[in-house]
C-alpha cells in the first residue's frame, strides 16, 4: 500500500479519488511559499497604507482651513457670530472712537470761528488786548471741541446700540455679498452677467410715497422702470463665482475625504492598532504645524499694518477674533488625535500599557467583589458583560465618537467631557461585570477570591 495515498473511505465504494498526503519536503516548500506570499501581501498593504497616510496628513490642515473658510464666507450667521465680538473689543472701540473724532474735528474750522470773533470785537471797538485774546482762543477751543466730540462718540460706541448696529450692518452686507457671489437673486446687491447692480426699487417706492405725502402729487408718476443702478462691470466676477462654488465643494467634501483616507489607511495596514496610533500622531503633528502657521501669519499681518492706519492692539484683536473658530477647531482636532493615539497605545503590548490595564482590572475587580460581598449582584447581566467586554468597550467608544461627530463644532471642553463620560461608563461596566454571581454552581471567574459564606462558592 502506498503510504502517500490515503485509502478510500468505507462508504465511497472505491470510486473516490485518492487524496495525496504531502511529504515533509513538500510541506516545507508549501510553508515557504505561503510565508513568501504573505510577506508580499503584507508589503503591498504597507505600501498602500503609507500612501493613504501621506495623503491624509497632507490634506488634514487643508481640510480644516477649507471648512473654516467655507463656514465663514458662505454662512451669514456664522460670519456675524465671528465678527460680533469686535464691537465690544476695547482696542477696536478706541480705534473707532479716535477715527470718528478726528474726522468730526477736522470738519470743524475752529480758527475761522476765532477769527470771526476777533473781527467782530474789533469792529465793535474792543481794546486791542481783547481782540488778541480772542485770537488766542483757537487752541483751547479746539481742545474743548475734541473733548466734547470724543465724549459723545464714546458714549455711542460703548453702548448696546453700537453692538446692534454693528451686527445688523455686517449681516446685511455679508448676505448681499453672498447672494452676489452665488448668483442668488435675493437682496439689493445682484450679479447679472459681468455687472454688479444695486436694486433701488424699495428706495424709489419710499421716496415716491414721501413726496406725494409732502404735496408733490406729480411724484406719483415716477416710473417703475430703471430700478437698478449698475455699480461697476468686471471680467473677474465669473471667476469669483467659480471660486465660491469650488469653496462650497471643498469645505464640505475635503474633510469627508480626509476622514475616509484615514480610515482606509488604518484598515489597509497589516497592524491596524499601530497604524491608528501613527495616523493619530501624524494628524496631531499637522495640527501643531497649523497652529504654528497661524502664529506666523499673525506676526506677518501685524508687521504689515502701519500703526498710523490701525493700532497694533486693535489689529491683533481683529486677527484673533476673526480666526478664533479656526484656532479652536485645530486645538479640538489636536486633542482628539492625542486621545486616539493614547487609546491605541493602551490597547497594545507595551509594559506601561499592560501595567495600566492590570491596575485597572484589579481595581474594577476589587470594586465588583466589594459590591458582590455587600449583596449587590448583577447575575446573568454581569456575566454577559464579562463575556462581551470587548464589544461593550467598543460600543462605548463608538458612541463617544458618534457624539463628537454629531456635536455642532465641539470644543476642547466638549471633547474632555465626552471622554470623561465614556471612561466612566467603561469603568462602571467593568465593575458590574466583576459583581456578577456564579451561574449553575460554577464560578464565573477566578476562584482565588474570598468565598461567599451564603452560597458556599467562590466569588469571581
Amino acid at each position: 500500500m502506498n503510504p502517500a495515498v490515503s485509502p478510500d473511505p468505507p462508504d465511497s465504494g472505491g470510486s473516490a479519488t485518492p487524496k495525496h498526503v504531502m511529504t515533509a519536503d513538500e510541506r516545507a516548500e508549501y510553508e515557504r511559499l505561503r510565508r513568501h506570499a504573505a510577506v508580499r501581501h503584507r508589503g503591498v498593504r504597507r505600501a498602500g497604507a503609507s500612501v493613504l497616510l501621506l495623503l491624509t496628513l497632507l490634506l488634514a490642515p487643508l481640510a480644516v482651513v477649507a471648512a473654516w473658510v467655507q463656514d465663514t464666507v458662505s454662512d451669514t450667521d456664522r460670519y456675524v457670530e465671528t465678527v460680533a465680538p469686535l464691537a465690544s473689543e476695547p482696542a477696536v472701540q478706541e480705534a473707532v472712537i479716535n477715527r470718528l473724532t478726528d474726522r468730526v474735528v477736522a470738519n470743524v474750522d475752529v480758527k475761522a470761528v476765532t477769527d470771526s470773533l476777533a473781527k467782530a470785537l474789533q469792529d465793535a471797538g474792543a481794546p486791542p488786548r481783547v481782540v488778541e485774546g480772542a485770537g488766542a482762543l483757537t487752541a483751547p477751543l479746539q481742545n474743548a471741541v475734541r473733548t466734547v466730540v470724543d465724549r459723545t462718540i464714546s458714549r455711542v460706541i460703548t453702548s448696546d446700540t453700537f453692538q446692534q448696529v454693528w451686527e445688523g450692518a455686517n449681516r446685511r452686507s455679508h448676505a448681499a455679498v453672498v447672494n452676489m457671489l452665488t448668483g442668488d437673486g435675493e437682496g439689493a446687491l445682484r450679479a447679472e452677467g459681468g455687472t454688479i447692480q444695486l436694486d433701488v426699487g424699495e428706495v424709489v417706492d419710499q421716496a415716491r410715497e414721501r413726496l406725494v405725502a409732502a404735496g408733490f402729487e406729480k411724484a406719483s408718476a415716477i416710473p417703475d422702470t430703471d430700478r437698478t443702478i449698475t455699480l461697476f462691470e468686471t471680467e473677474q466676477l465669473g471667476k469669483a463665482q467659480d471660486t465660491m462654488r469650488l469653496l462650497d465643494v471643498l469645505g464640505v467634501w475635503l474633510p469627508v475625504l480626509t476622514v475616509v483616507l484615514a480610515v482606509l489607511a488604518v484598515w489597509t495596514a497589516p497592524a491596524h492598532r499601530v497604524m491608528l496610533m501613527v495616523t493619530a500622531t501624524g494628524v496631531g503633528v499637522m495640527m501643531v504645524v497649523l497652529l504654528v502657521a497661524l502664529a506666523v501669519v499673525r506676526r506677518v499681518y501685524l508687521d504689515s499694518v502701519p500703526p498710523a492706519t490701525l493700532p497694533t492692539d486693535a489689529a491683533a484683536a481683529i486677527f484673533d477674533t476673526f480666526v478664533r473658530f479656526l484656532r479652536d477647531s485645530t486645538r479640538t482636532l489636536l486633542v482628539v488625535a492625542v486621545v486616539l493615539a493614547l487609546v491605541a497605545y493602551l490597547y497594545g503590548h507595551g509594559r506601561p500599557a499592560r501595567a495600566l490595564r492590570g491596575a485597572t482590572d484589579r481595581g474594577t475587580t476589587a470594586a465588583g467583589r466589594a459590591l458582590h460581598g455587600a449583596g449587590v449582584r448583577t447575575g446573568s447581566t454581569g456575566r454577559w458583560l464579562a463575556g462581551h467586554r470587548g464589544w461593550t468597550t467598543g460600543g462605548v467608544i463608538a458612541a463617544a465618537a458618534l457624539t463628537l461627530v454629531l456635536w455642532n463644532r465641539p470644543s476642547v471642553g466638549v471633547v474632555a467631557l465626552v471622554l470623561g463620560v465614556a471612561l466612566l461608563v467603561v469603568l462602571v461596566l467593568a465593575i458590574l461585570a466583576a459583581a456578577s454571581g456564579p451561574a449553575d454552581g460554577t464560578a464565573s471567574g477566578p476562584t482565588d477570591g474570598p468565598a461567599d459564606p451564603t452560597a458556599g462558592r467562590a466569588v469571581p
